[in-house]
């Protein structure tokens, strides 16, 4: 009979066991980066560390922070830990804010990679006979090649469809018989939304798993994708600077994506004062990863907010489980001195049912005071309606949403199409106070 796991000796190691593994390999990822990363020996030397003699997790909270800005300002190989000679293997960010941030991979990092897809994809039902439509981007962004290697280390079939072109991804999953569908969750509505134009019944083709990252995403939006593809819609998360995908994922119970705690230490702490929070309490996540050896990183603020379950999941995983990411704080928007997260719109907007799964969030500054506009499509049937009835329906969106996040919200209906579709990360804020437009 088949194993449940892809490694079964770490996926359910007792906890107990899992810590001392983790101890382990941070005392020699210090050492690693105290001798070869110049950021890492002064960071270790302002903690008072030893990295020669260390022995408990607990201290590894006194190391500052890693952020971007430190890997923008060691641009392009300042944090590796290895010799050029070594490294087989350059991912790096889009760069759109100043420097991209550049990360490299050894032959063991890229193995490391791979295998952790591939316990992935297992946890989330997918086999060796499974066929793998991968629509991630290849190239730079780390999410196509990552899928890739661990979808081929599974021994599945993979086409490394990549983004775009979508009426023929849409021929392409029909004749080749796709049975899981890699991609951004904003991404796999759209390929919903074209097959349903040109007539394709969904439920009626072999796909039936979607490993859905890269951008945050809600339940609402889950069960959106659910019903139109007919499939289970898998979380599965992940950031270059760590690894790339992979660094965790959910299991079939969709209970939290569960952390490789054998390769990554997880902590979860308040965004404002940096201090360590409770299991259970929402903060921004921070990673260090315990055994890559490119460019390890020591404490990294993610900007990503969630909360960590470290309870055995009833899959009988013992890693620790985050929640599905709620945003980050640098999406946060403040209106008026409301914290406001697109996620908490979107929450709303799931939940009504004449509305079609597109939106943009339009912020701007009038007479020195802040206002939102959300632009939502509707169906044609909708949008046909006399003016007085979508007035009445724009009023019954606003009020549901000053419900939930307590600040008025000009809602604006929009034909069908009227919204830029996108193939990777969507684009789900517009501010204008920033001189950002269309």
């Amino acid at each position: 009979m088949a194993s449940e796991y892809w490694e079964e000796d770490y996926e359910i190691m007792p906890r107990e066991e899992l810590l001392k593994l983790q101890t382990e390999r941070l005392k020699h990822t210090l050492v690693r980066v105290y001798e070869n990363v110049e950021l890492y020996r002064i960071k270790i030397d302002e903690s008072g560390l030893d990295p020669y003699n260390f022995n408990s997790l607990d201290d590894l909270k006194n190391i500052p922070f890693t952020t971007k800005d430190d890997l923008r300002l060691n641009y392009p190989f300042g944090m590796f830990a290895r010799p050029m000679r070594e490294i087989v293997r350059i991912h790096s960010s889009s760069g759109t804010t100043g420097n991209p941030t550049v990360v490299g991979y050894t032959k063991n990092d890229v193995d490391l990679w791979g295998n952790l897809i591939a316990r992935n994809l297992y946890g989330a039902g997918v086999r060796e006979e499974d066929v793998i439509h991968n629509s991630y981007g290849y190239g730079l962004f780390t999410g196509g090649l990552g899928l890739h290697y661990g979808a081929e280390l599974l021994g599945a079939t993979v086409i490394p469809v990549s983004g775009g072109n979508t009426e023929r991804q849409l021929k392409v999953m029909a004749d080749f018989g796709s049975t899981v569908l890699c991609c951004t969750p904003s991404y796999a509505l759209y390929i919903a939304e074209v097959g349903n134009e040109i007539g394709i019944d969904f439920s009626k083709l072999p796909l039936r798993i979607g490993i859905l990252g890269a951008e945050p995403w809600t339940e609402e939006m889950r069960a959106e994708i659910e019903s139109r593809l007919s499939i289970k819609a898998i979380d599965i998360y992940g950031l270059s600077e760590i690894l790339g995908p992979g660094v965790s994922c959910e299991c079939l119970e969709k209970n939290g994506l569960h952390v490789a705690e054998d390769h990554f230490i997880i902590e979860i702490v308040d965004p404002l004062t940096g201090k360590k929070l409770p299991s259970g309490q929402r903060g921004e996540m921070v990673f260090t990863s315990i055994s890559k050896e490119g460019i390890p990183i020591i404490r990294y603020r993610t900007r990503d907010l969630s909360t960590l379950d470290t309870a055995v999941c009833p899959c009988g995983r013992t890693h620790a489980r985050m929640a599905k990411p709620m945003g980050r704080t640098d999406d946060m928007l403040i209106i008026r001195g409301v914290n406001v997260f697109p996620s908490q719109i979107e929450e709303v907007l799931m939940k009504v049912k004449e509305i079609e799964p597109h939106y943009l969030i339009v912020v701007n500054r009038k007479n020195y005071l802040d206002n939102m506009e959300l632009w939502v499509e509707v169906s044609e049937d909708i949008f046909s309606e006399k003016m007085n009835e979508l007035e009445a329906f724009e009023s019954s969106i606003e009020h549901k949403l000053y419900s939930a996040i307590g600040i008025h919200v000009d809602v604006k209906l929009k034909e069908p199409k009227t919204i830029k579709r996108s193939i990777g990360k969507a684009k789900r804020v517009l501010d204008k106070r920033k001189g950002e437009q269309l």
